[in-house]
């Protein structure tokens, strides 16, 4: 039924309590492909003074992001990989919610599974919820697992 689950993570122990929910998936319905994913927005500084940081700075530090987002997705994946599930990886730039879909959209994903952190009331309201916007515009099923399902101390 699955062949390609989509995986996004960005760092967080809610994010990465949906690996045995992959593990699961994966393994019960013989799924072709996992892309783990982390999808980086735009550099944001407290204060508007990304401005103030030259070009070059920047850069300097959207690619520092990104080296690190892969070497963390490539930790996961070598983990799923040692449960005999084939794993990749991809860093994706731009809006998260936007560019998590349109992977999704492009490449033939069937399922996304992903981690929400359970946000509620005001702080989901004034933050919103990139798990419920994924959930919304996704065009293919997507797996939740809220906190209280992961054992996070």
């Amino acid at each position: 039924m699955y062949q390609h689950i989509l995986v996004p993570l960005d760092g967080s122990e809610f994010a990465e309590c949906v690996i045995p929910h992959v593990e699961a998936v994966s393994i019960g319905c013989a799924v072709v492909k996992v892309t783990l994913i982390r999808a980086i927005g735009p550099l944001h500084i407290r204060g508007g003074l990304e401005t103030r940081i030259s070009t070059e700075e920047q850069k300097r530090i959207e690619s520092q992001a990104t080296e690190s987002a892969k070497e963390y997705l490539e930790k996961v994946a070598a983990q799923l990989k040692d449960k005999g599930i084939v794993a990749g990886v991809e860093i994706v730039h731009g809006d998260v919610v936007d560019t998590l879909i349109e992977y999704a959209s492009k490449n033939n994903v069937d399922l996304i599974i992903m981690g929400t952190h359970g946000s509620s009331g005001i702080v989901r309201w004034a933050m919103g919820s990139v798990a419920d916007k994924i959930l919304r515009h996704s065009p293919v099923p997507v797996l939740l697992a809220a906190p209280k399902a992961c054992r996070i101390s």
